[in-house]
């Protein structure tokens, strides 16, 4: 209870404790390291797996604060990233909004696979059955109405270039049965659309001191309002808890692991699982940014061709991680995009020439080079 952990407290500060340091736990953790932080305490917060006891000792947990006492002591340990309490109020809306979105889409996807089950194909015809058009033909199927035709006149704008198309897919076996489940399928769409857009009016509420930062970071090919709000939520807006880009990209997971032994590497440089909320985003913006014709669009393309899509997501996305460090970093940087022909104009020309003279020779040709006037 937390007059326990306030007496916790004070009784630490009663024994000259300047430093609390403990095993993160699940959940368990947090009540006791945002009281001691409220107290004044420097709180480290430490992953399991770095402070693992050693193997043929006996475990309690008076002796696992023993260890902890011991190795922290020695500067053995590093404190895991705990934001501030801003950032983290803000963590929990953006992260509960990426729940619910979530949520969401599974409800989008059950409703169509009804629909497949009744043998209605509108997910063939239309691009979004969840747009204007498709609600209102849902609508009208759990309403009662089986008529394709009448269904088909329900279309909108560019979809009543489909009609007939329409009229074809309508044509099925949808059942009361069937009228049933959707109902309560887009009532659930419904409600859960309500509540991602009262935590985006929250959101914005919160994030509005960092206005600047979203702007700066909205700049960059690929990144949403959203997802700069995420990416705040998830790494902060101080940059010195990383020293470096590359303390960064390493936290988030998205550096080339590394394992050797007597020089010899061993697997194949995957990265590892971090953090799950700023990995999703990151990834979706860099898979915007492959779309579009900029620095990022080109290397995607580049790395993209030699090493496949996953691989090219992974390395975009790891640049726009390190482009957000250093636009959060100086306050006064802005984004200045490279263009599509940054690499192409560090390449030396003579360079290129021998390579593509070789590869037309490896084609079988014979290549004479002659300037053009």
């Amino acid at each position: 209870m937390t007059r326990s952990l306030s007496g916790m407290a004070g009784h630490l500060a009663c024994l000259g404790v300047t430093r609390v340091v403990m095993e993160a736990s699940s959940g368990y953790w947090k009540p006791v390291f945002y009281l001691l932080e409220a107290a004044g305490f420097e709180t480290w917060l430490v992953g399991a797996k770095d402070v693992k006891h050693l193997p043929g000792r006996p475990k309690t947990g008076k002796l696992d604060a023993v260890w902890l006492a011991k190795v922290a002591g020695r500067q053995m340990l590093r404190p895991s990233f705990v934001p501030p309490p801003q950032i983290r109020k803000l963590r929990d809306l953006t992260r509960y909004r990426a729940d619910l979105v979530r949520g969401c889409t599974a409800e989008k996807q059950r409703a169509e696979k009804l629909l497949e089950d009744a043998q209605i194909k509108l997910s063939v015809v239309a691009t979004d059955i969840f747009g204007v058009s498709g609600r209102d033909m849902m609508a009208a199927l759990v309403a009662g109405e089986r008529n394709p035709k009448v269904l088909a006149q329900l279309a909108r704008r560019t979809l009543r270039k489909k009609i007939t198309l329409l009229e074809e897919a309508f044509t099925g076996r949808f059942t009361g049965h069937h009228a049933f489940l959707p109902g309560r399928m887009l009532a659930r769409v419904d409600a859960i659309s309500t509540d991602v857009a009262a935590l985006d009016a929250r959101i914005e509420e919160q994030i509005a001191p960092l206005a600047d930062e979203v702007a700066r970071l909205d700049e960059i090919p690929g990144i949403s309002l959203t997802a700069a709000h995420v990416i705040l939520a998830e790494i902060g807006t101080d940059m010195t808890r990383f020293p470096t880009a590359g303390h960064l990209v390493s936290w988030a997971r998205l550096a080339p692991g590394v394992k050797e032994s007597a020089g010899k590497k061993k697997g194949k440089g995957s990265t590892c699982h971090g953090n799950a909320y700023l990995a999703a985003v990151l990834g979706n913006a860099a898979a915007g940014a492959a779309k579009t014709d900029t620095f990022l669009g080109e290397r995607y393309r580049r790395i993209a061709r030699r090493r496949g899509s996953k691989r090219a997501i992974v390395a975009v996305g790891r640049s726009i991680l390190v482009i957000a460090w250093h636009l959060l970093s100086d306050p006064d940087a802005r984004f200045t995009d490279l263009g599509p022909g940054f690499y192409a104009a560090r390449i030396d020309p003579e360079r290129r020439k021998r390579g593509h003279i070789r590869q037309l020779e490896a084609l079988g040709y014979k290549v004479t080079i002659q300037p053009a006037a």
